[in-house]
């Protein structure tokens, strides 16, 4: 099987007011002369290594199952870092989107031929990092045209900026049913399933393409992972 490459990428964010490294795999057939969608990360390191994105992607472009993809990841420095960037409430949240609208698309539509639409760009993230996903598809809906979740948090700022929401992203959106119990990084215990099967009865009562189930599993890359290939082929197929 043909291997993509795994490109490492720093841009300066103003936004942020830092540095940002993050991965870009870029596919074994990469050629300039075809449009690419980018599937954007948050949590990166972790799609990347515990999702095993990339060796995904090489099985199913090779075997033309889904369409031409470039993915980045964006990993996060720390807990505190990832919490403060991610959370509905985190200092730093509002300008860790801006970044994503404002500074990194227009970066990989410099470096990559991407289709330049809403559509040609996806988000992904597990728990806070699928929160932050969503919320940044909800606040710019002309960029970004597809979201994946995996046990996403959701609180009363998620459901009211989802209701509000008068464009939505296609959505894939998967819950275990034992995370009623989860340690999150905070220290603090949460029940996750609850607040996403509201968030799904808001969704499905809306006009958009959206994808729910919930798994036999935790809120641990162990479910994700096994998961990963549905979610690229509901998607990207």
């Amino acid at each position: 099987m043909k291997r993509g490459t795994i490109q490492d990428h720093l841009i300066h964010s103003a936004e942020l007011g830092e540095d940002i490294s993050f991965l870009v795999y870029v596919p074994a057939d990469f050629s300039p002369m075809f449009s690419y969608t980018f599937l954007i990360c948050q949590d990166g390191k972790d799609y990347f290594q515990l999702g095993r994105l990339p060796r995904l992607a090489d099985e199913l472009l090779e075997a033309e199952e889904i369409e031409p993809l470039i993915i980045v990841g964006i990993p996060y420095l720390n807990k505190h870092d990832r919490r403060e960037k991610y959370h509905p409430d985190g200092v730093q949240q509002a300008a860790y989107i801006r970044f994503l609208a404002n500074e990194l698309v227009p970066y990989l539509d410099e470096q990559f031929p991407g289709h330049g639409n809403r559509f040609g760009r996806a988000l992904a993230g597990d728990s806070l990092a699928g929160t932050v996903s969503f919320m940044a598809a909800l606040k710019h809906p002309d960029l970004f045209g597809r979201v994946l979740m995996h046990s996403p948090f959701v609180d009363s700022t998620v459901m009211n900026l989802a209701d509000s929401a008068a464009t939505l992203p296609s959505l894939y959106h998967v819950i275990g049913i034992e995370e009623t119990d989860v340690l999150m990084t905070n220290g603090e215990r949460a029940d996750f399933l609850t607040p996403n099967r509201a968030l799904s009865s808001l969704l499905s009562g809306k006009r958009t393409d959206y994808f729910y189930e919930e798994f036999a599993g935790n809120h641990t890359w162990t479910y994700w992972q096994k998961d990963m290939k549905r979610a690229l082929l509901k998607m990207f197929e």
